[in-house]
């Protein structure tokens, strides 16, 4: 419970992070410093170290001693001493065995800890044999080493427990560490314009009677224009936020936007208003959902979401089994995958952290997959992240290919293998994401060929039609009867 309570505080700080930037791009009044350029802001110089301090705790946690998958010798030393003080300490053979045998005794106990250790029942069968021919209270002997056995072994698991504890906290710290630089530098990579650009903007939306105080500019995003403007209108106008930034398109020659989230009308007060060089793409998607037979509540759940940096994400996990327990585990994974990535996380971060948040929750049994496509509306570019999660369809014109994965789920094991990939997405194409039970109710052995033939022959063009008919075809092999939960998610992409 601690450690669930530190993976929250990790999320929270770092959304205070994410508002105090935006709070500083849109809400202040920038007072205009000169300063060499070759003098670091005293500011962005203590968040730094701010970071540097993070990295370092986390270090100190990476340093400590790793996981242990079998008993130390240790161990084994405390459990053959214990069972020979509650057994042999009683035995009339002892001096012979603990004598001159006790070499032949500890190697012999060993081996027979090391088969319990293995889980190998024939093995195990094989050294009680053994032993039962030169033990006279073997039974007894077995048993208290059985019992020590069970005993560290359940003491090893709570250690790794622990330990694979301490590696997702300090994972967290680290990431934490990495966006409180990547702060610092939005927050102090901003310079003001050069005068002959403050001036134009002036004269040109003065035309539009929009007075403009101050510019400042930030070209750092692989070269994407940013620009923030600190105006007001005059004659008590109310004036549209993107009527401004198509002024500005024309002036720059590149389409320009105002940010996600911030102000939408231009009135008698002065605010700083932030624009970005608009996306190239726009994403479309709907959903076909239905609920296993039987069953109230779907235990899928899924996000779709454009962010500030021009990405448009979406998310679907699956979780165990059905009903009210599955859906919670599922909606609990996309919640956790939004926050991360609204913080800022990379997608295989986000995916990480919150397989540690579900290894620490600690229910037996409990897991769910992680499916993320993650698209750059600028480049066109997809980047597939999948953890348990069956395939990604994409369909261009007239072909479909599968993105398949064989990775385990999320919350199985602290140390998930989760399966990448990425694909060039042009004008026209669609994302056909599912869960489990869509394709499992196809034809064994050959599902995704006979998906690839059903989205072949959907002729729809809106992502919400063609989500239904996949389906309804889909359930025309299963006799229309939902054997699991089944979640169809579809994304078409075009050119704006």
């Amino acid at each position: 419970m601690q450690e669930w309570m530190i993976a929250m505080l990790v999320i929270s700080v770092l959304l205070v992070l994410r508002d105090m930037a935006k709070t500083f791009f849109r809400g202040r009044s920038f007072r205009k410093a000169e300063q060499p350029e070759q003098e670091k802001n005293p500011q962005k110089e203590k968040v730094e170290r701010y970071a540097a301090s993070f990295r370092k705790l986390a270090d100190s946690f990476y340093g400590l001693p790793y996981r242990k998958d079998y008993l130390s010798s240790g161990q084994v030393d405390s459990i053959i001493r214990e069972a020979c003080e509650n057994v042999c300490s009683h035995c009339y053979q002892r001096e012979i065995c603990w004598g001159s045998q006790s070499q032949e005794m500890y190697r012999g106990t060993e081996r027979m800890l090391r088969s319990m250790e293995a889980g190998d029942p024939q093995d195990i069968q094989e050294k009680k044999s053994d032993w039962m021919s030169v033990c006279s209270r073997f039974v007894q002997y077995y048993e208290a080493l059985k019992e020590g056995f069970q005993r560290e072994r359940q003491r090893l698991i709570w250690d790794n427990r622990m330990i694979e504890s301490r590696l997702a906290v300090a994972q967290q710290l680290q990431e934490m560490s990495r966006i409180m630089d990547m702060v610092a530098d939005d927050l102090y990579d901003i310079s003001l314009a050069e005068p002959s650009l403050m001036l134009d903007l002036q004269k040109l939306l003065r035309k539009r009677h929009i007075v403009v105080k101050q510019v400042w500019v930030m070209d750092k995003v692989e070269g994407r224009r940013q620009i923030f403007l600190t105006m007001r209108a005059r004659s008590g106008q109310c004036i549209s936020v993107n009527e401004v930034a198509q002024l500005l398109s024309r002036e720059f020659g590149t389409p320009m936007a105002a940010a996600r989230g911030g102000r939408r009308i231009v009135n008698g007060e002065f605010h700083t208003v932030h624009f970005v060089e608009d996306v190239s793409y726009q994403v479309l998607y709907g959903v076909a959902k239905l609920t296993k037979e039987q069953e109230n509540v779907s235990g899928d759940n899924y996000i779709c979401r454009q962010e500030e940096a021009g990405r448009f994400v979406m998310c679907l996990s699956d979780g165990m089994g059905s009903g009210v327990e599955a859906s919670r585990e599922s909606e609990k994974v996309v919640e956790l995958l939004e926050q991360f990535l609204e913080s800022g996380f990379s997608q295989e971060t986000a995916a990480k952290m919150v397989n540690s948040a579900l290894v620490m929750k600690g229910q037996d049994g409990m897991f769910s997959t992680v499916d993320i496509c993650a698209v750059d509306l600028y480049t066109g570019i997809c980047n597939f992240l999948k953890a348990g999660a069956c395939a990604t369809f994409i369909k261009r014109d007239h072909w479909v290919e599968a993105i398949s994965s064989e990775s385990l789920a999320a919350g199985l094991m602290q140390q998930v293998d989760f399966e990448t990939s990425s694909r060039k997405l042009y004008h026209g194409d669609y994302l056909i994401m599912m869960t489990d039970g869509v394709l499992d109710a196809l034809p064994p052995e050959r599902e995704e060929e006979t998906m690839k033939e059903i989205i072949m022959d959907i002729h729809e063009e809106t992502p919400r039609e063609m989500s239904r008919s996949i389906l309804e075809r889909v359930l025309g092999y299963s006799d229309y009867c939902a054997r699991d939960d089944m979640t169809v998610l579809v994304a078409g992409m075009w050119k704006k």
